[in-house]
Order: C-alpha cells, then sequence, then structure tokens
C-alpha cells in the first residue's frame, strides 16, 4: 500500500513560482514512476510531468516544458513539482500519483495511487 500527501498550493500571481510537494508512505517509493497531473473543472486530468524511478528519465507535457522540474529524492520518500514563471492558464488542482516500476506513461490509467490534490490559482 502507497500513501500519498501532496503539498505546497496556493494563489500566486502570473510570473511567480510555486513548489509542489509529495510526500509518500510505502517502502516501494524508490522503485516506482511518479507523475504529476492537474485537472479543472468538467475536463479530464491532464498529464504534466514524469519522473523515473532512478530520477535518471523525466517526461513533461509540452505546455509546461521548460517552466516545470520534476525532481524527486528517494531519501525523503518525496517528489517534487517546481513551477516557474506561472501562468493563468495553469491554475488547476495538482495530484501527484504513482506507478508500478518501468511504467512510464501520460496516461492516468497507468497510475494506480493517487494524491488528494492541491489547488494552484494563477491570477492577477
Amino acid at each position: 500500500q502507497v500513501q500519498l500527501v501532496d503539498s505546497g498550493g496556493g494563489l500566486v500571481q502570473p510570473g511567480d513560482s510555486l513548489r509542489l510537494s509529495c510526500a509518500t508512505s510505502g517502502r516501494t517509493f524508490s522503485s516506482r514512476t511518479m507523475g504529476w497531473f492537474r485537472q479543472t473543472p468538467g475536463k479530464e486530468r491532464d498529464f504534466v510531468a514524469s519522473i523515473a524511478w532512478s530520477a535518471s528519465m523525466t517526461y513533461y507535457a509540452d505546455s509546461v516544458k521548460g517552466r516545470f522540474t520534476i525532481s524527486r529524492d528517494n531519501a525523503k520518500n518525496t517528489v517534487y513539482l517546481q513551477m516557474n514563471n506561472l501562468k493563468p492558464e495553469d491554475t488547476a488542482v495538482y495530484y501527484c500519483a504513482a506507478a508500478p516500476s518501468g511504467v512510464i506513461s501520460t496516461s492516468p490509467s497507468r497510475y494506480d495511487y493517487w494524491g488528494q490534490g492541491t489547488q494552484v490559482t494563477v491570477s492577477s
């Protein structure tokens, strides 16, 4: 069993930065692919970024490439999403998720554990 707790969201202005954190419990964290997704009301959950268990591979949605950075600290069982130069269109509830080892995917259906979500609002 893996439990994920998202945090770090808030209300910021365009151009500001935020860092989201996802603290996990469970012995298998270090072997899992971790991802971040986001969702706005009435829309599907969209892929944002993912990172392999070794942190050797990272993937980003085109809309966040160059602005967001995903990282992980396996010693702390935590994954992060550094978000820079935030835009109003980044406003959403952000969820971290865990996928089985070896799975590299942008599809939410491949992730089997989810955090509760943290709200990010970008507005002037």
